[in-house]
């Protein structure tokens, strides 16, 4: 399976002219030298080589826009990020990274400017050509939403300071990644409609299930069509992610699947989902977290070019959307921001296996407990949760861990009984 580079789409951000591919590489779940992506594995090195051969295959292919943060695969994404790229001229590719000043040792002035100066030596760049402030609408320990943005950005001026770089040409565009309360998403357009801070462009979580569905699958969650509807009549640029919620977009149940069979024998479920996501006009790129060469290669080709989504084609992804909501399954795109859990769990393995079961027609239970025994050690299963909300603060999708946990470990003593 090969695309054709000249194929690629394209989309024009109105604020630069920059021609950027509408198929991002997010550079959060790289290879490493052992089992699994250094998102969750941080005691394995990353594999430099086949990062190189991604990017290369990525560049050749027409891919030109790369996503990356200071806490990345453990901290060290930029680093490889920066290795890979800087093996091709500058020009030829777009550095889009974070001001991820996600804990307090970081909020003051001084060490969030480190940050920015260490993005730029791991880079290996003078300059980033999108920066954003990341995941802005959470809360921390003991703070709202508001409060944890403007410790982070506001009383240490780090947002001023960042508006200086940009007049400095040290940064082209700079905007924002949003999870979280509504209200801090409004507020920072409403600056933008004031003139107090433009933003060159958001990052918002757009599929076909979060369009609709977003609140109705946690109360917490604001619908993509609210986000990007703010964004299109703003003339504001879309940055993409979560297209294929963590790959749970891309794992489907076998009706639904055999609907998007019978609509297209040859699409894959994530082919779906990232057509989906590319097709609003206003999107200028759409970030996918790839590891392995087949992924990259697929993906490549679903872009080369881009189908967009037709009126019977969107209708029918809106009921599987509604079929897959009554799924309730828990909303975790194994971020792993919640991690470390303080008593060992792995929040998003079991997530994960709870979810799966949910995409299955018929576990027996037997099958079903067999299975997170080999997924997630018994020591780090729901039953040890304690209910310390340490992870609620630092869950992009505020799902309510403690919850989850306490419902998972209910059916695993359920299903042991049955």
């Amino acid at each position: 399976m090969e695309s054709n580079p000249a194929q690629m789409t394209y989309r024009i951000n109105p604020n630069t002219g920059d021609k950027v591919s509408l198929l991002g590489f997010g550079m959060m779940r790289l290879p490493t030298t052992a089992t699994g992506t250094a998102r969750e594995n941080g005691d394995a090195p990353i594999d430099q080589e086949a990062v190189n051969e991604l990017v290369d295959y990525a560049l050749a292919h027409g891919v030109n826009y790369f996503d990356t943060s200071p806490v990345y695969c453990q901290g060290h994404s930029e680093e490889a990020t920066g290795i890979a790229l800087s093996r091709h001229p500058r020009n030829s590719y777009f550095i889009a990274t974070k001001m991820s000043n996600f804990s307090k040792e970081a909020w003051p002035r001084k060490e969030s400017q480190a940050m920015f100066e260490r993005s730029l030596e791991y880079l290996r760049t003078d300059y980033v050509d999108y920066l954003l402030l990341h995941s802005i609408g959470g809360g921390s320990r003991g703070m709202d939403a508001l409060q944890t943005f403007n410790a982070r950005y506001m009383d240490n001026g780090i947002l001023d300071w960042l508006v200086e770089q940009k007049q400095k040409g040290r940064i082209r565009n700079l905007g924002f990644s949003y999870h979280g309360d509504i209200r801090i998403f409004d507020m920072l357009l409403k600056w933008h409609d004031e003139g107090k801070y433009h933003w060159d462009f958001v990052q918002i979580q757009l599929n076909y299930l979060d369009w609709h569905y977003a609140k109705r699958n946690n109360p917490r969650n604001t619908d993509a069509s609210y986000l990007y509807g703010e964004l299109a009549k703003r003339g504001i640029p879309g940055v993409i992610m979560e297209p294929l919620l963590g790959g749970r977009l891309a794992k489907q149940p076998t009706h639904i699947l055999k609907e998007m069979k019978r609509a297209d024998i040859n699409a894959t479920p994530a082919e779906w989902a990232f057509r989906y996501a590319g097709t609003p006009e206003k999107i200028l790129t759409v970030l996918s977290g790839m590891t392995y060469m087949e992924h990259l290669k697929e993906n490549c080709c679903t872009f080369s070019p881009l189908r967009p989504i037709t009126a019977e084609e969107d209708a029918l992804l809106m009921h599987l959307a509604d079929e897959i909501c009554n799924l309730n399954a828990i909303p975790c795109t194994a971020c792993n921001y919640c991690m470390p859990c303080p008593y060992g769990l792995n929040i998003p393995a079991i997530f994960s296996h709870y979810n799966n079961m949910l995409t299955e027609d018929h576990v027996a239970p037997k099958r079903w407990l067999n299975g997170y025994d080999r997924a997630v050690p018994k020591l780090r299963q729901a039953d040890h949760c304690i209910g310390c909300d340490h992870c609620i603060p630092h869950c992009p999708q505020r799902i309510h861990i403690p919850e989850e946990m306490q419902k998972i470990d209910n059916l695993v003593e359920q299903l042991k009984q049955s």
